[in-house]
């Protein structure tokens, strides 16, 4: 019989029992097992419920990754405090909105900046060494929570207004990582190495899926995928490579200039933006063996689709089909289901879908509707069709479909076209804002001019921005997506003529 367990710390209970000798987490050459994680998670726990915090609290972590990090989130769990991991970078106006937003009971920091910012607040401060070293004596713990209970809140990144929390409960939570751990099937010898942060929800789920399989995780840096990525996948011995595309094309314009040694990869992942296909093939040629499962997913659902095991080459575009358990559809404008082959947009019906937006009721109820009097569901804001066999096509974001000389048209495809063209290694369009045009930039060894020439082979002319900007990297948000408002402050720097 298949272990389920009921709240989050009880997943690392169970792999404790199981494998109490297996190294669960590596992060800079430090390491713990499972049974080290399990007694730093306790300790934690009895840390704040001798501070007194109680089920229903919050706790906010702004945090450099480390191997006592996963015990804080596993620890806050256990009494029932729901916990908020922060991007490291998070300063400022922004944290001072999650501050008052979240009014946690605890920040978890070293540094003194955010220190001093949540102690303003009335906050009080605590590092993840202090926390993690237990109160000093012994603390009854709680009742543990219910699996109706919250867990976490996950700010999104607030690319067009303030931070907005997705509320998660353990039963969802719990809910997700199973169904992705039955589709992905992570290994008992895998070494799954991350560079992405625990903030951002696919970082912050190898931590659930390794702990499911028993798995070593290996916590690098965002920092990492430059120059030392190829010899840090190498040293870790890592099999499986969570990716954004950023560090895929990273990685694998680091295996083409210098080819050997390849890390023994076995599977990459992808989710959060669309993998482009050059970038897998050079992959695929430079390490034996590797497999590839893409995926669609948003923060409001963990994960929506996942393709089967390199199923991209028989369905190339497509991201997948719905979680076991789960259901994706599309629908129209009237909110009625469309057949396959139209686009409309996406819908997400399942356990897997969150609770809603912490304190914003009248978001929670557009986003997450009830229809017919059943189980909410999700409004993705995204767009897309299914074919006959239930796989979903991604055709853009509701922010990434504009329209030029009348006619609809996605950023995502025009993205696509232009990373198709030889010389091209990156894309991405800025869609158009009041009286500024769309923009295209683009990285690699053709000039702008010959982009924009050799897209008209690839798609309609009127789908082509007038401006294409070619630039050395495209800058990256903390969880290693394109950065929007970085590309709208490059448009307004660009001298006259500098663009084509």
């Amino acid at each position: 019989m298949t272990y389920a367990p009921r709240v989050l710390h009880e997943l690392l209970g169970h792999a404790a029992r199981q494998w109490p000798n297996r190294t669960a987490l590596t992060c800079r050459g430090t390491s713990a097992t499972y049974a080290e994680l399990a007694a730093a998670a306790e300790r934690v726990a009895a840390s704040l419920a001798a501070r007194g915090a109680r089920r229903g609290d919050r706790l906010l972590i702004n945090a450099p990754a480390s191997t006592l990090l996963p015990a804080v989130v596993f620890g806050a769990a256990r009494v029932g405090v729901a916990f908020s991991l922060l991007h490291e970078q998070v300063r400022g106006s922004s944290l001072d909105h999650v501050l008052a937003d979240s009014a946690p009971v605890l920040m978890v920091t070293g540094d003194d900046e955010v220190r001093a910012s949540a102690e303003t607040a009335g906050v009080p401060a605590v590092s993840v060494e202090d926390l993690a070293a237990g109160p000093g004596r012994d603390v009854p713990l709680p009742a543990p929570p219910l699996p109706v209970d919250p867990v976490c809140l996950i700010y999104t990144s607030g690319t067009t207004s303030l931070p907005k929390a997705v509320v998660s409960t353990h039963q969802q939570l719990l809910f997700a990582t199973a169904a992705i751990a039955s589709v992905l099937v992570y290994r008992s010898d895998d070494v799954v190495y991350s560079p992405l942060p625990l903030s951002f929800d696919y970082g912050l789920y190898q931590v659930f899926l390794s702990v499911t399989a028993g798995s070593n995780l290996t916590m690098g840096a965002p920092t990492e995928v430059g120059p030392s990525l190829v010899g840090n996948l190498v040293r870790a011995n890592a099999t499986v490579l969570p990716a954004v595309p950023a560090v895929a094309e990273a990685l694998s314009a680091l295996l083409r200039r210098r080819p050997k040694p390849a890390p023994a990869l076995r599977l990459l992942t992808n989710t959060g933006a669309a993998m482009p296909t050059g970038t897998l093939e050079s992959l695929r040629e430079a390490i034996p063996g590797l497999r590839v499962q893409l995926m669609f997913g948003l923060t409001e659902c963990k994960r929506a689709t996942i393709m089967p095991v390199d199923g991209d080459l028989e369905r190339p575009g497509s991201s997948g089909r719905a979680l076991p358990g789960t259901e994706v559809f599309v629908i129209g404008e009237s909110g009625e289901r469309l057949p396959a082959g139209e686009i409309g947009e996406i819908v997400v019906r399942g356990p897997n879908v969150m609770a809603g937006y912490w304190r914003r009721p009248e978001l929670t109820e557009q986003k997450f509707p009830r229809v017919d009097g059943l189980f909410p569901e999700l409004r993705t804001g995204d767009y897309g069709r299914l074919d006959e066999e239930g796989y979903l096509y991604f055709d853009g974001r509701r922010d990434d479909i504009y329209k030029e000389r009348g006619f609809r048209v996605s950023a995502t495809e025009v993205e696509t076209a232009a990373r198709g063209v030889p010389g091209v290694r990156e894309a991405a369009v800025l869609v158009p804002k009041d009286t500024r045009p769309a923009w295209l930039f683009v990285t690699g060894d053709l000039a702008a001019e010959g982009v924009l020439d050799a897209m008209r082979t690839r798609i309609e002319e009127f789908k082509i921005p007038a401006s294409c900007l070619k630039v050395g990297t495209l800058p990256l948000t903390g969880n290693g997506k394109v950065d929007r408002k970085a590309l709208a402050s490059m448009v307004e720097e660009v001298p006259s003529g500098a663009a084509r």
